[in-house]
């Protein structure tokens, strides 16, 4: 059982192979693989199975920095073992799970859940130790990985059901498994094409898309609408002194800044170089300077390690109003590069906007002129 379960992970790698794997944490459906080691097997077997197709993935799919592999096999393992020993305790003998009984399925989810919870839980602390200023949410659920989550739990019991009534039905359970898991990776690889590879957030072409969207629903809604363009003042000076792995890190974490302190719904991406922009939906000029002037103390108040010391940086920003400075995205651009360009001007490390010309009121038609007598 444990052969044929592993190597309906194997196949599954390999028919996914060409697609490749997006950096990073990504999901790629191998519990519908683990989940039935946990269930069927004794807890010896839950430990080693990861590290089985985790090796297969660092040399067939994408090799990775090695600890990386050994923590995730390691989590995967800890959390396997762990939902074994439950799901063990709770029924002795796992053959009763697949004669439809309603106490052992539910048993059998409940460890899945278990499982899955653990291994969240342990890969989310990884991350936040690596990376202590990332939000707790941003590594922990989101709506997507919580679905994520159900459909790797219903497959994994599912498969662990057919799998104990007999091995020769993982051949109908591994087609359906592959086109999944396929499905994901495409949707994970087309996500990855849209973000900067540096910074994870939305790359130029991607924030433009997502910018006219949301210019085209205010333009309908006849709602406000804020554009801000963020410069890092003399990043260049931070590249030649320190490197440009510091300067990376420079960018990484003003990124991260500004996740943290925009709502969920706003549009932020990177322009390219040391240039960001922000899109802030139903802001008007008041809110928008609230929240550059916010961005620009948050990031001045922000120290990246370097050698032996803490750089510190600063923000200029030029904002812009649709209906004020412009209608479309290319005036808004326009308009908050002006502005940007002036807080160069007068020293760097402030928030402008653009001075808009009063329009002159209208004037009374002339009276028109008398007959003649």
């Amino acid at each position: 059982m444990f052969g044929a379960l592993m190597a309906c992970g194997a196949v599954c790698i390999e028919a996914t192979r060409r697609l490749g794997m997006p950096a990073g944490v990504s999901r790629d459906l191998l519990s519908a693989w683990w989940l039935p080691v946990a269930l069927l097997l004794p807890p010896v077997y839950a430990l080693f199975s990861p590290i089985l197709l985790q090796v297969l993935l660092q040399l067939r799919v994408r090799a990775t920095v090695l600890y990386r592999r050994v923590f995730s096999s390691a989590a995967i393992g800890l959390a396997g073992c762990t939902a074994s020993v439950v799901f063990h305790r709770l029924v002795p003998d796992p053959a009763v799970l697949s004669r439809g009984g309603g106490a052992p399925i539910l048993y059998a989810v409940a460890c899945a859940t278990l499982f899955a919870l653990l291994n969240t839980a342990l890969i989310a602390v990884a991350a936040h130790t690596a990376d202590p200023d990332t939000r707790w949410r941003d590594v922990l659920w989101d709506r997507e990985s919580v679905l994520l989550d159900v459909v790797e739990l219903c497959l994994g019991v599912t498969v662990a059901i057919a799998c104990g009534l007999n091995l020769a039905l993982l051949v109908l359970a591994l087609p359906p498994v592959v086109l999944l898991q396929r499905s994901l990776l495409h949707a994970q690889l087309q996500a990855a094409a849209r973000t900067d590879p540096k910074t994870g957030l939305l790359n130029a072409a991607a924030w433009q898309r997502e910018a006219d969207t949301e210019i085209v629903r205010a333009r309908r809604t006849g709602e406000t609408l804020a554009l801000l363009i963020i410069d890092i003042d003399h990043f260049k000076r931070v590249n030649d002194t320190h490197g440009h792995l510091v300067g990376d890190q420079v960018l990484v974490g003003v990124a991260a800044t500004l996740r943290g302190q925009l709502r969920d719904y706003d549009v932020v991406g990177r322009f390219g170089g040391e240039e960001f922009v922000v899109l802030l939906p139903r802001a008007d000029i008041s809110e928008a300077r609230r929240v550059a002037e916010r961005l620009r103390h948050r990031i001045g108040r922000m120290a990246i390690p370097a050698d032996d010391a803490m750089i510190t940086i600063t923000i200029s920003a030029g904002v812009a109003i649709m209906s004020i400075h412009g209608d479309d995205l290319i005036e808004l651009l326009a308009a908050a590069d002006l502005a940007l360009y002036r807080a160069k001007e007068l020293g760097r490390d402030r928030i402008c906007i653009p001075a808009v010309q009063p329009t002159p009121p209208p004037q009374p038609p002339p009276d028109p002129p008398l007959p003649a007598p």
